[in-house]
């Protein structure tokens, strides 16, 4: 269950696009991450897909009609309106979207959208040519105004035939804004955060390489935490198994030279940087233009240090910057990490455990401590990479307000 979702309750409002049987997988995730999913279908997403289905799924009543008898008090509009967390439109057809920019209220999803305070988030999917006619672009254009939301449309083939912008983006992508929405600590908002994340490849020749398994989840979660707390989000990112979030503006790199030249290149603009990639130490230095082949002799490879990309923007950094590293380590953790802490005038270190089934490179969970100078470390046994990242802004969002006061 997701800290993000838990509890929270959410209008889904399906509306009349071949995209609608898609919603049924939003709202399954929904329920899965903790939501309350409430589901309301419009008469033409009812042509698609079938209310049980939703609750089915969300286990609760789904809401069809404004005029129908309400036996649950709790569901009549005004109620949910006021409730809500969130109001999610997925799919958002073009009829949806110029009844709300217009103002019209004819059924329960429209008339509820006048009456809550709580974010819209329009998800769009329709024809290409529907979504580029200039009514539609006008409409969102009007919502977006009145401080409502937009995720996608995702571009490639749709149901009609055609190519283009159009498609309801991916569900992960959906649930990725939703997350950012749903929460209502914005601390951080108007700052700038650079975070490096990933493994880098130092190449061996062209098809071999020295790397380590990191899979850039603890990238990705700083990124989406940053994003939720309203800043502006730069990820310099090696190769990892799992994507960044949608949000935040990605700047591929493979090796760590190319790290440090991207890193270097964005961090005088950053208000905070994060150093959480797993950078080699080392790198080939005479990779092989040819794939080397064996001929059963020891190859041999001399290998000469990388530059230390957090040393390199700490010698350079503002003084209103704020500065973190990571220190994964298998033994003498906080040792390694002080003189890490130290060494690179760093602000805040987070010193990882690693080796174990629930502290390995790729697992969704972290024994870890924070430390900052001056001040004895603080420990945060085993907890997820979702909860040490909150910790993290938390840490940092207080170096911030020490800094203004």
């Amino acid at each position: 269950m997701s800290i993000a979702f838990a509890d929270k309750q959410i209008v889904l409002g399906v509306t009349g696009s071949i995209a609608a049987y898609k919603a049924c997988e939003i709202a399954s995730r929904l329920t899965e991450e903790g939501a309350v999913v409430i589901p309301a279908l419009t008469r033409a997403a009812r042509e698609f897909v079938a209310p049980l289905s939703f609750e089915a799924i969300t286990g609760r009543p789904a809401i069809t009609d404004i005029f129908a008898p309400i036996a649950n008090p709790e569901i009549e509009h005004i109620a949910v309106a006021r409730r809500a967390h969130l109001f999610l439109i997925a799919p958002a057809s073009a009829n949806i979207l110029a009844k709300a920019a217009c103002g019209i209220a004819d059924d329960w999803l429209s008339t509820t959208l006048l009456a809550t305070h709580a974010p819209v988030l329009f998800a769009p999917a329709m024809n290409a040519a529907m979504y580029a006619h200039p009514a539609t672009q006008a409409n969102i254009a009007t919502l977006l105004a009145r401080g409502a939301h937009f995720v996608g449309p995702g571009e490639g083939r749709l149901a009609c035939g055609e190519t283009g912008p159009g498609r309801l983006i991916e569900t992960p992508v959906i649930l990725e804004a939703a997350c950012i929405l749903l929460s209502g600590k914005k601390d951080l908002a108007g700052r700038r955060v650079l975070i490096t994340s990933g493994a880098t490849h130092e190449p061996i020749d062209p098809v071999r390489f020295i790397g380590n398994r990191s899979s850039g989840k603890m990238g990705r979660a700083l990124a989406l935490e940053a994003l939720r707390r309203g800043a502006e989000v730069t990820v310099v990112s090696g190769p990892a198994r799992v994507p960044l979030p949608h949000a935040a503006k990605v700047l591929s790199v493979r090796t760590a030279q190319e790290m440090i030249e991207a890193t270097l290149a964005h961090v005088d603009a950053a208000d905070i940087f994060i150093a959480a990639a797993a950078v080699a130490d080392y790198r080939v230095e005479h990779p092989a233009d040819e794939k080397h082949k064996r001929n059963g002799d020891a190859l041999n490879l001399t290998l000469c240090p990388n530059p230390d990309i957090a040393a390199a923007v700490s010698a350079r950094k503002r003084p209103e910057q704020v500065t973190v590293g990571f220190a994964a380590e298998t033994h003498d953790l906080l040792a390694y990490a002080q003189r890490k802490l130290e060494k690179k005038k760093l602000d805040l270190i987070v010193a990882n455990q690693v080796g174990g089934e629930n502290c390995a490179f790729g697992a969704d969970t972290a024994w870890a401590w924070l430390i900052t100078p001056g001040a004895p470390p603080e420990q945060l046994h085993l907890i997820t990479k979702e909860e040490l990242t909150e910790r993290v802004f938390d840490k940092i969002a207080s170096i911030l307000r020490t800094r203004n006061t």
